[in-house]
């Protein structure tokens, strides 16, 4: 085992060049899963619109972005979470780098990948077009504000759980939610009673819109 372990994964990229997109969409997978198996999602995420969407799904390396559950202490994930909050780093700057403002850019994913995409957007601050968490809080056996930067500049956030949900504890969505309120991040985090560890309609529908806004946006 590396460092570094997901340095040299492959990533899934669709739909159009960055340098002529209107907006990006990022998506982290879960835990076992594959970057091909995020594809039926990105799909449903832009159904009804034909604007350039630069499309990118990272792999993990072996399936899965760090080996324990995301309330463990940080440091027993180690040193695939920094890894991993690395190669999403890197994504959103080759983002950047090939035109696309990150007002521009939505980072999303389902358990671990909603996790991750969360852990990295709090620890990267500044504004995002959007940040989509189906089935995920902010990492660590503890929150602290202290771990993340400053300001979340009015990022919309979705997070959205079952209740309960096998794999993510109600209580630490609600923390996750109020924490990234307090860093300047508009929130948005709902609980489903009932589904599962899944991802319902009315979730997809708010990703949708979230999307929307950010294609909308200066059109």
């Amino acid at each position: 085992m590396t460092g570094d372990p997901h340095a040299a994964t492959e990533t899934l990229a669709a739909g159009a060049d960055p340098g002529e997109a209107r907006a990006a969409l990022v998506l982290l997978h879960g835990r076992g899963a594959s970057a091909q198996s995020l594809a039926p999602l990105a799909e449903a995420l832009l159904a009804g619109r034909d604007e350039p969407v630069a499309i990118r799904i990272p792999q993990a390396a072996g399936g899965a972005w760090y080996p324990q559950r995301f309330v463990e202490p940080r440091d027993a994930n180690q040193p695939w979470l920094d890894s991993a909050l690395a190669r999403v780093d890197g994504l959103l700057e080759d983002l950047v780098a090939a035109g696309l403002s990150p007002e521009r850019i939505v980072l999303g994913g389902f358990s671990q990948g909603a996790c991750l995409s969360l852990d990295a957007f709090a620890r990267r601050g500044g504004r995002l077009g959007g940040v989509i968490a189906y089935a995920g809080g902010l990492i660590g056996d503890t929150l602290a504000p202290e771990r993340y930067a400053a300001d979340l500049a009015g990022t919309p956030v979705f997070i959205g759980s079952g209740d309960p949900d096998p794999h993510i504890p109600t209580g630490r969505v609600e923390e996750s939610a109020a924490l990234l309120r307090t860093l300047g991040a508009e929130v948005d985090a709902r609980l489903y009673p009932g589904i599962g560890h899944t991802v319902n309609e009315e979730e997809l529908e708010i990703g949708r819109t979230m999307i929307a806004e950010v294609l909308d946006a200066g059109a």
